[in-house]
């Protein structure tokens, strides 16, 4: 959704964006060609692997220091971030959430059932418990509780049994529970809604290894303080979990005069590249600009997506 995001954000050379989850660069790359001449961006991620990888691709795009910074961190520290470079605030800010697409595809994450991999999941593989450490730490009514609340799962119950049968360490071994478990008890549940389910149990993990909707909540509450007055964002989420967050905390900060205006329905990708792209038919945009200096006597120049 690249077309849309700069559509949402507006880039003018000059200004100051900051991009809260980097993953490969693609959204960042488009919005620094609008920053030039003399903007600048900074790009934070949580996952040290792939950081590294995306700055050297944008460094060979052309961006050197004095445009682009990138550094890795929790986009939950996005007012310690942005003090730690100097910067007040930003004219722009995107987030784009849930799991990239090199992580998701990559068998060592352990993100995907579709290719054999360590049951892992963590954002940072250096810090924190894995989705196997994590499966064999919390009781059976606390897993049916994370499938519920991270993932609105309807056999959140029956599949936290199943994973407790047997401890699970691969990502085909809780695959292979879930899908041949709720086969054999519920023998009439369609494969359809049994594969959704297995891909809910692997959202609902991977949300409470990274702790995803706690983040989301302190990233969404210093939002508003990280923006200038007109300030622009974007945000994309994946699932209703976040997107609900995502909605109400747009929804108070405008009521509360923080935000001029924000976006009454959400913004999708386009028949094109939902063809071209499955994954971007699960996304979901929404946007919000920050009020002026002085909301009486000035009128936000935003234009509608």
């Amino acid at each position: 959704m690249v077309e849309e995001v700069l559509r949402c954000l507006r880039p003018v050379p000059g200004e100051v964006a900051v991009d809260c989850t980097l993953g490969g660069g693609g959204h960042a790359e488009a919005i620094l060609e609008r920053l030039q001449p003399g903007g600048r961006l900074l790009g934070l991620d949580v996952d040290p692997l792939e950081l590294p990888r995306t700055e050297a691709r944008l460094r060979a795009a052309g961006f050197g220091p004095d445009t682009f910074v990138a550094r890795q961190g929790n986009f939950a520290d996005l007012v310690q971030v942005l003090a730690a470079e100097g910067l007040a605030a930003a004219d722009l800010a995107i987030a784009d959430l849930g799991v990239a697409s090199m992580q998701a595809d990559s068998p060592d994450r352990g993100f995907s059932y579709k290719q054999a991999g360590p049951l892992d999941m963590r954002m940072n593989p250096s810090a924190g418990e894995t989705a196997a450490q994590l499966l064999a730490r919390m009781s059976e009514e606390q897993l049916a509780a994370m499938l519920t609340e991270h993932a609105d799962e309807p056999h959140a119950c029956l599949i936290a049994g199943l994973l407790k049968e047997k401890p699970l360490d691969t990502t085909h071994a809780l695959e292979r529970s879930v899908r041949t478990g709720l086969g054999a008890a519920m023998p009439q549940l369609p494969k359809a809604d049994v594969k959704m389910s297995v891909r809910r149990t692997f959202q609902a993990l991977r949300i409470a290894v990274n702790d995803e909707f706690g983040a989301l909540d302190a990233l969404l509450g210093a939002l508003p303080w990280c923006l200038a007055p007109g300030g622009r964002l974007v945000i994309l989420t994946f699932h209703s979990g976040e997107d609900r967050r995502v909605k109400k905390a747009f929804q108070a900060g405008h009521r509360a005069g923080m935000y001029a205006e924000i976006a009454a329905e959400v913004v999708r990708s386009t028949k094109e590249e939902t063809f071209s792209n499955r994954r971007a038919s699960a996304a979901k945009l929404r946007w919000a600009v920050k009020a002026p200096a002085d909301a009486a006597s000035q009128r936000t120049p935003y234009a509608r997506a």
